[in-house]
């Protein structure tokens, strides 16, 4: 098997909705922009994304998006509205969506971890 040469993608996130960020960056990590991608190998690229907290959202998302995470006890379910988890850190929101756009395979946790948010 041959080694995976990872370029570094930079990208300005001022003025992009998050959804169409969130796509663009979900196929490069993939690897879906090469011409050799295979669905089971983990050939992408390191992505580097600046300027999260001057990202625009579109529609009334940020009062009426929720987060919600579940402990697994008895009235263990928390939800937090985006607008509260985009004040407190922004690159959070982009990291769900981009998240939530991966097939949820064991290669997943890989691929995140080359996405930089500064």
């Amino acid at each position: 098997m041959k080694k995976v040469e990872r370029k570094l993608h930079k990208m300005d996130a001022e003025g992009k909705t998050i959804g169409r960020l969130s796509t663009s960056i979900a196929t490069i990590l993939r690897g879906k922009n090469k011409p050799e991608f295979e669905p089971h190998l983990d050939l992408g690229d390191i992505v580097e994304v600046v300027n999260i907290d001057k990202v625009v959202f579109s529609g009334k998302k940020l009062d009426q998006k929720k987060y919600f995470s579940y402990s697994g006890y008895r009235s263990g379910l928390k939800e937090k509205k985006m607008k509260d988890v985009f004040s407190s850190n922004p690159g959070e929101v982009l990291k769900r969506s981009v998240k939530e756009m991966l097939a949820p395979t064991r290669m997943r946790d890989d691929i995140m971890k080359r996405l930089i948010i500064r």
